[in-house]
């Protein structure tokens, strides 16, 4: 006779039963490799957390002397003691703005000529130069932007935008100056050029995991590429885009070698794009291994700590978007 978890069939093969409950050994190793997971999971908040805990430590002193007049004065002056963060706060926000504005619209039509337009023969060739790009250290872009960029820009292009823009209502002290090469305009051209190959490239993979059948559907009912993407694409493959531009954005945000070649290094305020700058990262760079006292020391960890919590905020900003952007879906639904 069969064993309860046994059935016997025709002739005298035996065929066992399947049972709902796994072995042993399988749910022990799903208990084990539910805890790793768990545990690495931890380990990263941890390690965030350790990070805040250490910065906001070394930053207590120049937080304790300045208070928040840390963030609205531009003074920084290692021989006085007197250190404002205004400076390189608004050119690191200023140098990623520009960088943003003008690397999405590139990166979104690279993606969707690769994607939609682009012959079957060059796709392959132009997505891969796309990705070599994005393997270029930064400091070779920071080289080439003050030894080839910044000259051409200051023959060729500052005379121009000043001359045609520098007189203009409001927007006209933003772009006077003289045509030196290198400034905040000059650092966020240089960005705009290394994060394009990231947000190129992002977007280009979330474009083609679009259904195929969704596109040829519209398509099918007359629709031009330009409708297909900005009415099946875009709003399938919208988290991967917005991803994509956060990667770019963190890109952004914390480059140093490039941005200190090329943004001049200038604790000045000025109010115009072609003068001068500094940013938080290339003020860590180049002032970190010089800084002698506690308070200088101070100081430039206090700015490496808004440069997290300018990262953080950044990051939740487009959490909510993405959020928002989810309710308004479901509710046209």
């Amino acid at each position: 006779m069969a064993n309860a978890s046994e059935v016997l069939t025709e002739g005298s093969i035996v065929v066992p039963r399947t049972s709902s409950t796994p072995p042993r050994r399988y749910s022990l190793a799903d208990e084990l490799f539910k805890n790793i997971t768990r545990f690495f999971a931890f380990l990263v908040l941890f390690l965030m957390a350790a990070i805040i805990v250490s910065l906001f430590i070394g930053a207590l002193p120049a937080i304790k002397k300045f208070g928040p007049g840390f963030i609205g004065t531009a003074t920084w002056n290692p021989v006085t003691n007197v250190f404002g963060g205004l400076v390189p706060i608004i050119g690191t926000l200023l140098t990623s703005a520009i960088a943003l504005l003008i690397a999405v619209p590139v990166s979104f039509g690279i993606a969707m000529f690769l994607t939609e337009m682009c012959p079957a023969s060059l796709k392959r060739p132009l997505g891969t130069t796309i990705e070599l790009l994005a393997g270029i250290p930064s400091i070779i872009y920071g080289m080439w932007g003050l030894f080839v960029f910044a000259p051409i820009f200051s023959q060729h292009a500052e005379p121009w935008i000043d001359s045609h823009l520098g007189g203009l209502p409001l927007i006209g002290p933003f772009f006077s100056g003289p045509p030196i090469g290198i400034g905040v305009l000059t650092a966020g051209l240089i960005l705009s050029i290394m994060v394009i190959p990231f947000i190129a490239a992002v977007m280009r993979d979330v474009f083609e995991v679009v259904p195929p059948m969704l596109k040829e559907s519209a398509y099918g009912l007359g629709a031009t590429t330009w409708e297909v993407v900005r009415n099946i694409v875009l709003p399938y493959a919208r988290v991967g885009v917005v991803g994509g531009i956060m990667l770019g954005l963190g890109r952004a945000i914390g480059e140093t070698m490039a941005v200190t070649f090329v943004i001049g290094n200038s604790h000045s305020l000025h109010a115009s794009l072609l003068m001068p700058g500094n940013s938080i990262a290339s003020t860590l760079a180049n002032e970190f291994t010089e800084a002698v006292g506690k308070t200088y020391t101070s100081a430039l960890i206090e700015l490496g700590l808004f440069l997290f919590i300018i990262t953080f905020i950044v990051l939740a900003l487009a959490k909510l978007l993405l959020i928002r952007l989810s309710k308004m879906e479901g509710k046209r639904s």
